[in-house]
């Protein structure tokens, strides 16, 4: 799909009155990538490997239980991870306290990034096991004070072996968590500027080439 369509389908969503909900993307690829010293260079290998031929990605509509078997049916070693989570905060949420957490299987280590600035990240054996009785085998991140407007959480993680389920999730004001997907209750993100300028010119080539046929 090219980025003409994809703008016209966002922004035509967006225009249209999305549901309440964030959007989730999943992305998976081949990495015999060892332990890194920090989160730059956790986000570096992985933004690599993402540019291989082996790289793969899907919207899926809940974070939860998600692994490169259960999305892709691919392999369940020496993987590359990034999961990015879109979403809007609105202006009753902003003054909210925000609770995160993501439980993961990142045997080499991976790091977490809320609006393009690194949270944290840990270089060693992580493996959840759903549960986060053990802050070090997950992420967890309280309080965090989030402006209205659009924000992006992303994942960037190395496994050697042997691709366990990974969830994400988030807590208002200390409320019981809930997990980032298609019925999570938070606002859409809302498109750029550039992305109605995109879907305007996009309807305007519609129209031409119309036009053009009907004269034809």
């Amino acid at each position: 799909m090219n980025t003409l369509i994809k703008a016209l389908i966002v922004a035509g969503v967006a225009i249209g009155g999305a549901a309440q909900a964030s959007t989730v993307t999943f992305e998976t690829a081949t990495s015999g990538a060892g332990p890194q010293a920090d989160a730059a260079a956790y986000k570096a290998v992985v933004d690599l490997a993402m540019m291989g031929s082996s790289a793969q990605s899907a919207i899926v509509p809940v974070f939860d239980n998600l692994s490169n078997q259960s999305v892709f049916g691919g392999s369940n070693s020496d993987i590359a991870y990034r999961a990015t989570i879109d979403f809007g905060v609105n202006a009753s949420q902003a003054g909210s306290s925000w609770g995160l957490r993501a439980g993961v299987d990142f045997g080499r280590g991976g790091a977490v990034y809320l609006d393009g600035v690194a949270l944290a990240s840990n270089s060693g054996d992580m493996w959840w096991a759903g549960s986060y009785a053990d802050p070090s085998q997950s992420f967890q991140f309280s309080p965090i004070a989030m402006a209205a407007g659009n924000h992006k959480l992303q994942l960037f993680g190395l496994e050697g072996c042997c691709d366990g389920g990974q969830q994400a999730q988030f807590s208002l004001d200390g409320t019981s968590y809930t997990t980032f997907g298609t019925h999570d209750g938070l606002a859409a993100a809302v498109p750029e500027p550039e992305t109605y300028a995109l879907m305007l010119a996009g309807l305007g080539a519609i129209g031409f080439v119309a036009r053009r046929r009907s004269r034809s």
